[in-house]
């Protein structure tokens, strides 16, 4: 697992009603815990926290020792910057307490005079891993300072050595790490400790996927993805216009390709609009469309096209000869379905519901969560791209791992809805996602609008009153 998901999972398990007060005592007893199992009790033992939540695992782990040991906190830094509500709840409670003696160090000369010789472990919960670059002071005094024990008394870093990775860095004997190892992290000791994930955070997807998806690249038009969809037909134009509609809240630019006649139907300025002759997609539309597939981000072809025979060569002969990446839904996956080799090398969403999903390979997904999902990661694999399959609960999977998505609700069984799911996950994959976020966020967003709309409105919607909603559920994650 990498840095990342620590910070997704925290945000995936608040929204399933774990809170960070509960994360930060479990990881705080787990500390003391090993510090006993190691090296005993009725030790003396130095605390040292910063003002971060690293520093309020700290002031847990400070309080869980005190009960056996005797145990000084030093705070390096102002207890006014001490930032998250549940490290300032832990720190308030030490403050209270008589047998944990507390000293606030905010001058870097003062830590330097320190004497830590008459202790037995130190403790170094100054900074976590999302801090970039060498310490400041007085963090980098405070650092030096445990260091100059390092040999002498044990020290033991919390999640890891405060500093890492640059030069200036605790000297620990081993970190106290959470819930897994991390990939980024070498060359010192770990040691796991659970602090009460459940199983779940493996697979679900959450806000906390969703911030990490929504993050922006660039303050200049067009930084932000841009978007060609590519669907209608005679007979359909709402489809396409769904997707291209729900995709405009997140990118920069939408270009909406449609054949001519049904184009006419469509009049929205926040689209460019390009129509190509006749009623229809044919193979002689191939080379237009490639060519101005070169000006966007991500490709969703599918929406309304039709599957008159034309069509579907016109689809296959597009994604052989297309470079970027695709989102294929709808009547696009019926015409891939006749030859899947045209996936070959490609990057791509597929976007079945169970019906298409047979379609596609001959074998429909049935029985529990967990067998469906085997059976999509084994067809992701198969294909070498990505599946997202809808349902109850959508089960996304690139081959290597598989994640579910479980907002949504029976309303959402209206047309089109499936249109605005392609059109988030496009949008994603032209903000520069992996197929597999794209795809898991886009399934959490579709039916995170859906959930909105029917708080509003009931379980009668429509698929463009989700679409509309985008921006709120946008809002609603990066705010969560």
């Amino acid at each position: 697992m990498r840095i990342e998901d620590v910070y997704i999972w925290d945000i995936n398990a608040k929204w399933l009603g774990i809170t960070p007060y509960q994360l930060m005592e479990n990881a705080g007893a787990g500390v003391a815990r090993v510090i006993e199992e190691r090296f005993g009790k009725g030790l003396k033992i130095a605390v040292f926290s910063g003002t971060g939540n690293n520093g309020g695992d700290g002031f847990v782990t400070a309080r869980h020792l005190s009960f056996e040991n005797e145990v000084a906190l030093f705070l390096v830094g102002d207890e006014a910057k001490i930032r998250s509500e549940e490290a300032r709840h832990n720190w308030e409670i030490l403050k209270g307490l008589d047998f944990v003696e507390i000293k606030v160090l905010k001058d870097s000369a003062y830590i330097r005079s320190l004497d830590l010789s008459g202790f037995d472990v130190i403790v170094d919960a100054l900074l976590g891993a999302g801090t970039k670059g060498e310490p400041r002071e007085p963090i980098r005094s405070a650092i030096e300072k445990i260091n100059e024990y390092a040999g002498e008394v044990r020290i033991v870093s919390v999640d890891l050595p405060s500093g890492y990775p640059s030069k200036i860095r605790v000297k620990a004997d081993f970190a106290v790490t959470f819930q897994w190892d991390k990939e980024e992290y070498e060359g010192f000791e770990r040691v796991v400790v659970k602090i009460g994930y459940p199983r779940e955070l493996y697979h679900l997807v959450g806000p906390g996927d969703a911030k990490f998806a929504l993050r922006k690249r660039g303050e200049h038009k067009g930084q932000n993805g841009k978007l060609l969809v590519i669907g209608g037909s005679e007979d359909y134009f709402g489809a396409p216009y769904l997707a291209s509609k729900a995709a405009s809240y997140l990118v920069d630019l939408v270009y909406l390709a449609m054949p001519e006649y049904s184009a006419k139907r469509i009049s929205d300025p926040d689209l460019i609009l390009r129509p190509v002759e006749g009623r229809d997609f044919v193979p002689g539309h191939v080379d237009t469309l490639l060519k101005l597939a070169e000006k966007v981000d991500a490709i969703v072809i599918g929406p309304g096209l039709g599957l008159s025979d034309e069509t579907k060569a016109f689809v296959r002969e597009f994604v052989k000869h297309c470079a970027k990446p695709m989102v294929i839904d709808a009547d696009g996956l019926k015409a891939v379905a006749e030859d899947l080799s045209v996936l070959r090398g490609k990057t791509f969403v597929l976007t079945p519901h169970a019906g298409e999903f047979r379609v596609l390979f001959g074998v429909g997904p049935e029985g529990p969560l967990a067998e469906k999902a085997e059976l999509v990661m084994e067809k992701a694999g198969e294909i070498g791209g990505t599946i997202l399959l809808k349902g109850a609960y959508d089960v996304i999977s690139d081959g290597k791992t598989w994640k579910y998505n479980k907002t949504g609700n029976m309303g959402m069984t209206t047309g089109g809805t499936g249109d605005v799911l392609a059109g988030l996950v496009g949008a994603l994959l032209a903000l520069g996602n992996k197929p597999l976020r794209a795809a898991s966020v886009g399934a959490f967003l579709n039916g995170l609008a859906g959930d909105m709309v029917k708080e509003e409105l009931g379980e009668n919607f429509t698929a463009l009153e989700m679409a509309k909603k985008v921006p709120h559920t946008v809002k609603w994650a990066l705010e969560f």
